[in-house]
């Protein structure tokens, strides 16, 4: 118990402390008009308090997330603690402050625009493609999920509660976002956090004690470590998916300062509940032997819905339903209006024309909600290994932008060149060894991953190089002026 007390604790000192450090790299200025008011449209760009942002935002990246990952990532034991507490810190919050920031100081940007302004034409070509793609895994997965739970606990059958799910994201999605989702998920992410809270105390009163720290590797499977958490725990530590839903909050910001609150202390929030799912997976059950016979027999949501019922009782069997129904549908929902937005950028590159207003929404929401339909006909836990490594593909690239973004403004860029490069050699090693990469042994995708991982540290390095060298030519030509 002392080692999750203490984790607790070093979120809460990251972001009161860590958290100042990369808004002061960043820069700050509050008297910086936002486009909240300079482009307010009555439809995704309006002035939003923080508070409500914070909470949308922590709704929006989290959903089942930071819950069924922390759980699938206790049956590694006590050393899930070290990457949700590092990888929130250090990876993960500065990961979204970044992607929400930028995104509110070049307009509101979407992720694939700010990467073609930081890593080139082609990058953001590719990034806009994975992303949508991206989002179109993560709302099928989180829509599949939940019909399937609807199905068990109703009447309706399955394709009726997929129906009745896409009927409200298309019209969540194309309505103006304080109609719905700034009125009413404020209510679902304060839902979240009562959850975890209630569990968090209830891990004082389990049977079996949370385990201390140890850096052995408890998984039944004996599945390895290293990649395998990093990409098993990523909205707890750090998920792309993160970067897709900040510019929707950018554009609600009345000031600069808000940020390090909607996104920074977002993130550390989400790494909390991850953590309060991890240590209540590890106890609960009395070891990871018997956590993995209870994710064979019930998955993820069985897991939950067990410990939350014994645990909380009537309510808890409530806030289960509660959370595994509406949680993964609005982050679902969120997916497929940031998908839209990509949409929209990426035609109005390729047209000249604005996109924007309600009927183009309507439009463009179908060509992203047909191939979501169709996944969801597939096997949800096909979906969600697809779901997991391109996300971190995702963050790392957007880590890698953060860095290029810094650089260029002659700032501290290591606080995002670091957590790229680590990023970078987790997706290079993982899809050599996944079983839904490439299945290779484990020692060839080692191998592999640190070619591509040192190919990777080359173009950095002459990024730096590069950027060093066009700096003292301006100072040079600036002292011969």
């Amino acid at each position: 118990m002392v080692t999750f007390i203490a984790s607790v604790a070093l979120l809460i000192l990251g972001y009161l402390f860590y958290g100042k450090v990369v808004e002061r790299i960043f820069v700050i200025n509050d008297k910086k008009t936002t486009p909240a008011y300079e482009q307010n449209d009555g439809f995704d760009y309006m002035p939003m308090s923080w508070w409500k942002a914070s909470l949308i935002q922590l709704l929006n990246i989290a959903g089942l997330g930071p819950i069924f990952g922390a759980v699938m990532g206790a049956l590694y034991g006590p050393v899930a603690f070290i990457w949700i507490v590092i990888g929130s810190i250090f990876g993960g919050a500065v990961h979204d402050y970044f992607s929400g920031m930028m995104s509110l100081r070049h307009k509101g940007e979407q992720f694939p625009g700010l990467v073609g302004k930081y890593l080139g034409s082609p990058a953001r070509v590719v990034i806009n493609i994975l992303s949508i793609g991206l989002m179109v895994l993560v709302a099928a997965a989180f829509t599949a999920g939940p019909a399937q739970l609807m199905a068990e606990v109703t009447p309706l059958g399955f394709f009726t509660c997929i129906l009745l799910i896409f009927a409200y994201f298309l019209v969540a999605t194309v309505l103006p976002i304080n109609k719905i989702i700034g009125k009413v998920y404020p209510i679902f992410g304060a839902i979240l956090i009562f959850m975890a809270v209630s569990i968090g105390i209830g891990l004082f009163f389990f049977d079996n004690p949370v385990p201390n720290l140890t850096v052995e590797n408890l998984h039944p499977q004996e599945l390895p470590i290293w990649p395998l958490l990093m990409v098993t725990v990523s909205c707890g530590a750090i998920s792309g998916f993160h970067s897709t839903q900040s510019p929707i909050l950018a554009r609600t910001l009345k000031k600069e300062s808000e940020g390090r609150k909607v996104f920074y202390g977002a993130m550390i929030a989400e790494g909390i509940i991850a953590l309060i799912w991890a240590a209540a997976g590890m106890a609960f059950f009395g070891g990871t032997g018997e956590l993995q016979t209870a994710l064979d027999a019930g998955g993820p949501a069985g897991v939950v819905n067990e410990i939350s019922t014994s645990t909380l009782g009537t309510l808890g069997g409530i806030l289960a339903v509660l959370g595994v129904i509406i949680l993964p549908i609005t982050t679902g929902d969120t997916a497929l209006r940031s998908s839209r937005m990509m949409l929209v950028d990426l035609l109005k590159g390729f047209t000249n024309k604005e996109w924007n207003g309600k009927w183009a929404s309507i439009l463009l929401a179908v060509p992203v909600a047909i191939p979501t339909f169709m996944l969801t006909q597939m096997d949800y836990s096909f979906l969600w290994r697809y779901v997991g490594w391109s996300n971190q593909v995702v963050a790392t690239v957007m880590l890698w932008t953060g860095a290029m973004y810094l650089m260029k403004q002659a700032k501290f860029h290591w606080i995002c060149s670091v957590p790229a490069l680590f990023m970078t050699a987790v997706v290079s090693t993982y899809i050599f060894y996944a079983p839904e990469g490439f299945g290779l042994a484990y020692s060839t995708s080692m191998i592999l991953g640190a070619v591509i991982w040192t190919a990777v540290f080359t173009w950095f390095v002459w990024q730096v190089i590069k950027h060093k060298m066009q700096k003292q030519q301006r100072v040079l030509t600036t002292k011969a002026s």
